[in-house]
């Protein structure tokens, strides 16, 4: 029973956040075939004598990589902050249907005075 319900709970998760989940798995695709990209290129400077330009085909490797793994991270570390968002956004426009009486009318149409006002008034 326990299986069953966790494998329920899995599965409604990965199928509700399943945009976000595939773009986090082809990021990490890109960070696990950067290396065998950057042997390849490598390999190709090395056979055109163009090795000068190894010393920046490295840093944008590490680039990549590093810039991938952050995304991914942030991606499914802010996986549920959306919920929040939308619930707040809802039970705004909630309160935004309905009427407005009279009397509320009234006080918002009502000039707010000052307490030096108040106390002009007096004297």
């Amino acid at each position: 029973m326990f299986k069953q319900a966790k494998s329920i709970f899995f599965w409604t998760l990965l199928y509700k956040f399943r945009r976000r989940l595939s773009f986090v798995a082809i990021l990490l695709s890109v960070v696990l075939l950067s290396q065998w990209i950057y042997s390849d290129i490598v390999e190709y400077l090395t056979l055109t004598k163009n090795t000068q330009y190894l010393n920046i085909v490295l840093p944008i490797k590490w680039l990549v990589i590093f810039f991938n793994i952050a995304l991914s991270a942030y991606l499914i570390l802010s996986l549920f902050k959306g919920e929040k968002r939308e619930a707040v956004k809802e039970n705004i426009e909630q309160k935004s249907n309905l009427e407005i009486t009279s009397r509320e009318k009234e006080f918002m149409s009502r000039k707010i005075r000052t307490e030096a006002e108040i106390l002009l008034d007096k004297n």
